[in-house]
């Protein structure tokens, strides 16, 4: 959900972005901006760089993958055949995990908490950007009419942006009629971004299958961010995400889906931190 300042009438437009003031941020990449975390590479990146980058690819025409990692996907990714290949194609990774931007600080990787980065803390960013530049956005994900009730709420509140909302419920098997139509319908829309919020790792499968047939603009998996939108789920206050403790509110909201995710799949990767741990001591000792 959106959560608007005190005296803020949510009915009215949303507020402008460009007379806020702004921290500078860096417009160019640095070498050690993606490093290794749990045998996985992240980019260490704000949210302002990202949109920086979505930017640069919308107006050079050039197709890019933004993904993200959190400790399920990290999770995932060892017991998903075929999920890696999304990320070794990715241009940005995100790190959507205030935990592991401490614990990459704790080997002496230069994270920072501003490094922590998903689509609920740049989305008011990119639709401001996206209504100024009169982008057309398209969202694939979500169940029957989700998406598309997100579009509606978007629409309204950022007239300048052109927002369609396909359902997630299809086949995606490639070569598959629904894979087909939707790959076809993408074409027509003819996006300047194109979301993907699937879960994981659906999303994650589906870009890299059909990642030949996709147009040239920045593709980027969300998750439930349209559900966000559209108002079927509510997000955590950022505040909670910066504290690290966001885990925690969607637990409590649905436990019954979450709990294995938050309390079971993260004992699975003592593993891979122990091996950072040891080779972070290594490095000091030279």
């Amino acid at each position: 959900m959106y959560y608007a300042p005190p005296g803020f009438d949510p009915s009215g437009p949303p507020p402008d972005r460009r007379r806020r003031m702004r921290a500078p941020f860096r417009q160019t990449r640095r070498a050690d901006e993606r490093i290794t975390l749990l045998g996985e590479q992240v980019d260490l990146i704000r949210p302002e760089e990202v949109l920086l980058h979505l930017e640069r690819s919308v107006d050079a025409g050039v197709q890019t993958i933004v993904a993200n990692h959190n400790l399920h996907s990290l999770y995932l990714i060892r017991r998903t055949p075929g999920m890696r290949r999304l990320y070794e194609a990715a241009d940005l990774i995100e790190l959507d995990s205030t935990p592991l931007i401490h614990f990459a600080r704790l080997l002496g990787h230069p994270a920072r908490p501003q490094h922590r980065c998903t689509y609920l803390d740049w989305r008011d960013h990119f639709w401001s950007v996206a209504d100024r530049k009169g982008w057309r956005v398209l969202y694939v994900g979500g169940a029957d009419g989700v998406a598309e009730e997100a579009a509606r709420r978007l629409t309204a509140r950022h007239p300048g942006v052109m927002v369609k909302g396909l359902s997630g419920y299809f086949d995606a098997t490639p070569g598959s009629l629904g894979n087909t139509a939707v790959l076809a319908a993408i074409k027509d829309f003819a996006p300047h971004v194109l979301f993907v919020g699937m879960g994981m790792p659906r999303q994650e499968l589906w870009i890299a299958d059909n990642l030949a047939s996709l147009p040239a603009v920045p593709i980027l998996s969300v998750g439930a961010a349209f559900d966000y939108e559209a108002g079927v789920q509510k997000a955590a206050p950022r505040w909670m995400g910066r504290l690290g403790v966001e885990w925690l509110f969607r637990l409590f909201a649905d436990p019954k889906r979450l709990f294995t995710r938050y309390c079971i799949e993260p004992w699975f990767l003592i593993g891979p931190a122990l091996s950072d741990v040891r080779a972070a001591m290594r490095r000091r000792k030279r």
